[in-house]
């Protein structure tokens, strides 16, 4: 294969990669049908980052995807430096792929002179030279009006629903929010899933302590319900391990965990083993190694869906219509990553 996808006259499409994880840009260059364009990275003694592709990439439409995962100030740094990169050697554009966006979560201030470390992001991918973002399941929809510019905001629902849906009795779901924030995605995983009922655990966070939430009670009937509960990120598991206790205690027949993000910081491997959930499904949005995997927890590819966009953003389609078009299983069975 080439690491060129040709497309109209004078058009030709690169994939480049960080190495946060090599894993997930190969599955989509296998998606695509071409390479990943081969990229010379290392790192000095001191810490700094070097990067040069190896082939020329003018008048490319070059697309550079990177994880903002752990580390997730280097991951971000590397991304940059590889935009800058491109920007010097005359791509003809240059879109930044993060599939998990870094600081997605510091999207506003709580408190007097906290920053606003969402924007900062977009505004530093914006110098460097990214032309275009693409990313799944912002934290709030709303950050992408912090870039100047367009910003394909993907959504893992289609992939996580066509998963949940082959796997539970539509008759007895109940979708449920981890708290009152997620509603509105809640609403829609149940219009997907057939209309389903709707309910949300209502938390309370103390803003001055990170990582920290105590669910309090249910809101919306889940006696007797195979329970779905959602969210775009898992990073300690505490609000989902609190959620799952709660929706016990008020008599759940069973509860399947679905979200986008496994980020899986300290405790949360054990918390979600003990949580009593039946099964915990992820996307590898970021890579989650052998050692924080289980036999409860399922994590399907993400490659699909983001090839997909890539494809339609390089050959001027719509990428709104991935998610009402998007073909149960995508026409080629369930990936597993």
């Amino acid at each position: 294969m080439s690491a060129i996808l040709e497309g109209k006259p004078d058009k030709n499409l690169i994939l480049v990669t960080g190495r946060a994880h090599p894993r997930l840009a190969t599955d989509v260059a296998d998606q695509l049908g071409i390479d990943i364009l081969e990229t010379t990275s290392y790192d000095f003694a001191n810490g700094e980052m070097y990067v040069r592709y190896t082939e020329s990439v003018r008048g490319a439409d070059v697309f550079v995807l990177q994880s903002h995962t752990t580390p997730v100030n280097k991951s971000i740094m590397e991304q940059l430096i590889m935009i800058d990169a491109l920007k010097r050697a005359s791509a003809r554009s240059i879109t930044a792929v993060c599939p998990m966006l870094g600081y997605s979560r510091q999207d506003k201030k709580h408190l007097g002179r906290e920053p606003i470390s969402c924007r900062l992001v977009f505004d530093l991918l914006a110098t460097a030279g990214a032309d275009r973002i693409m990313s799944v399941d912002l934290h709030a929809a709303q950050s992408q009006g912090f870039f100047d510019g367009p910003v394909d905001h993907l959504i893992a629902m289609p992939v996580l629903v066509d998963y949940v849906r082959d796997r539970l009795d539509l008759s007895n779901i109940a979708v449920v929010s981890p708290d009152a924030g997620r509603i509105k995605v809640a609403e829609q995983w149940a219009q997907r899933l057939g209309g389903c009922p709707l309910a949300f655990v209502h938390k309370t966070r103390d803003i001055t302590r990170p990582n920290h939430a105590v669910a309090n009670r249910v809101v919306g009937e889940v006696k007797g319900k195979d329970c779905v509960l959602v969210d775009d990120l898992i990073d300690t598991a505490g609000t989902i391990a609190s959620a799952c206790q709660v929706l016990k205690d008020a008599g759940a027949k069973s509860i399947t965990v679905a979200a986008t993000h496994g980020v899986l910081s300290g405790p949360a491997v054990e918390r979600l083993k003990n949580c009593g959930a039946r099964e915990v499904v992820l996307t590898d949005t970021v890579p989650i190694p052998v050692e924080k995997r289980w036999e409860g927890l399922t994590v399907l590819s993400i490659a699909p869906l983001l090839a997909s966009a890539i494809k339609a953003v390089f050959s001027d389609g719509s990428v709104a219509e991935l998610f009402d078009t998007y073909p149960t299983h995508h026409g080629q069975g369930f990936l597993f990553a």
